[in-house]
């Protein structure tokens, strides 16, 4: 497997409305594969919008074939042999509430991954509706290993770089990330912060960043888009427009994974064991949160 067409859907999921935000996830899917698309990728919480509040447990699913929602997911991953990536509120068997993103094949399940960093400064609430996600894991697929992220897990240095040693050559991050400030080009600040930290991560790691946002309002907030897939040389190969529903489509070619590793051995030199040896120094100098 050498070739993967990507898809990324920037949508504006209808706040509440499970439903309607399930019918436009299966059109889609519909969509792409019959394009040839392989991966489809959904925002942070595209089944049931952001600011839920007091609406989370109404909208809770489990990412289970009997689930109401999975089913017809399941279903249509299945049907048509595709890998989808959708965000949506999971609740464990003792009635916690996370926000997740679950990673589907071909009618399985094969990866959630549960928010582990919930913003609550400025104007978000997430630490205090939903319980805190507690691992990082990559995982494997039919075409490489993949690992994971949700949104504010990527303003954080540690989960992607904990993904990267633990195999992953595709990071897919998805966010609902709120416009805020304003820059000197026509796009929002948060816009500019995202496109700069997704091109980072790629250079970084030297791996495919796949990051798709979502548009839209709620609440008087609005989401910027401008979702993005970056190569692993940290060249952005796509890039959304700013406040409008679109699916963006674009074949990577895995193989440049190893042309970019040859000439620019970052991953080969890594060295794990040194860093965890000065966090645990630091730790015990310093305390549990290293102040």
């Amino acid at each position: 497997m050498t070739k993967l067409t990507v898809g990324m859907a920037q949508i504006y999921p209808k706040l509440g409305d499970i439903p309607c935000n399930l019918q436009k996830h299966l059109q889609l899917m519909d969509d792409f594969a019959q394009q040839g698309g392989q991966l489809i990728v959904f925002p942070e919480l595209s089944l049931t919008g952001y600011y839920l509040r007091d609406l989370v447990a109404e909208l809770a699913s489990k990412p289970t074939p009997d689930d109401p929602v999975f089913g017809p997911l399941l279903k249509k991953s299945k049907e048509l042999q595709l890998e989808a990536v959708v965000g949506f509120v999971e609740e464990d068997s003792r009635g916690r509430f996370y926000i997740s993103a679950a990673y589907l094949s071909r009618g399985d399940v094969l990866h959630v991954h549960r928010k582990v960093y919930l913003p609550d400064y400025t104007m978000f609430e997430d630490k205090k509706f939903f319980a805190t996600g507690s691992s990082l894991r990559a995982f494997d697929t039919f075409y490489g290993r993949v690992g994971m992220l949700i949104c504010e897990d990527f303003w954080h240095v540690s989960p992607p770089y904990v993904l990267w040693m633990d195999g992953a050559d595709v990071l897919i991050f998805i966010n609902a990330s709120p416009g805020r400030g304003l820059g000197k080009e026509e796009k929002l600040a948060t816009s500019s912060w995202i496109e700069m930290v997704s091109q980072a991560y790629a250079g970084l790691f030297t791996n495919y960043v796949i990051q798709c946002n979502r548009v839209g309002f709620e609440d008087g907030v609005n989401f910027g888009g401008g979702s993005t897939l970056i190569s692993p040389d940290g060249v952005e190969l796509v890039h959304g427009p700013y406040f409008e529903e679109t699916l963006l489509m674009y074949t990577i070619d895995l193989n440049d994974l190893r042309r970019t590793r040859a000439r620019l051995p970052l991953l080969r030199d890594e060295r794990p064991d040194l860093l965890i040896h000065e966090m645990n120094r630091i730790v015990m100098q310093n305390g549990i949160n290293g102040r």
